[in-house]
């Protein structure tokens, strides 16, 4: 699969899992819960593979892109330090649907950025080989991925 077409795939899981979290009633909380923990394990996942595969080739390959990737690694930071808040917050406690909502505004902002503004470079700089390779690598490494959200690079810095 390609790169590009794999990180779409996962954007599109993510929004599914949105989806799913605004329709869940005001009390639905184990509902909200398990949905987050979904969302939380798909998006530290995903920024993952992003920075130590896609984003250091997308970089190599369109150099005009280095401060969309830059950018994108400061969006990753600010949702993988509310993915370790969500991860431990009661999912009846009266901030966690209004964190779950920042969130997924965020998510959304940078999905868009993404698709939209510099994944159409990308994929005009790496062809079809590349990014095919791309894909391989980053499906792989999504077995690699760690499950704690502040174990992604970016969220360290």
């Amino acid at each position: 699969m390609d790169g590009i077409v794999l990180l779409k795939e996962d954007h599109k899981t993510v929004e599914k899992l949105f989806k799913q979290f605004e329709k869940a009633g005001e009390d639905a909380h184990a509902e909200k819960r398990q949905i987050a923990d979904q969302v939380i394990e798909e998006l530290t996942t995903h920024t993952w593979i992003e920075e130590k595969i896609f984003y250091p080739a997308a970089r190599e390959a369109a150099p005009e892109t280095k401060d969309h990737v830059l950018e994108s690694i400061e969006e990753h930071h600010v949702v993988l330090w509310m993915l370790s808040e969500l991860k431990d917050l009661d999912a009846a406690d009266e901030r966690f649907d209004a964190k779950m909502s920042v969130l997924m505004e965020n998510v959304r902002h940078h999905v868009e950025e993404e698709e939209k503004e510099w994944f159409p470079d990308v994929r005009n700089a790496m062809g079809r080989n590349r990014l095919t390779e791309l894909g391989e690598q980053m499906e792989a490494a999504k077995k690699k991925a760690p499950g704690e959200p502040l174990a992604v690079p970016s969220a360290k810095h």
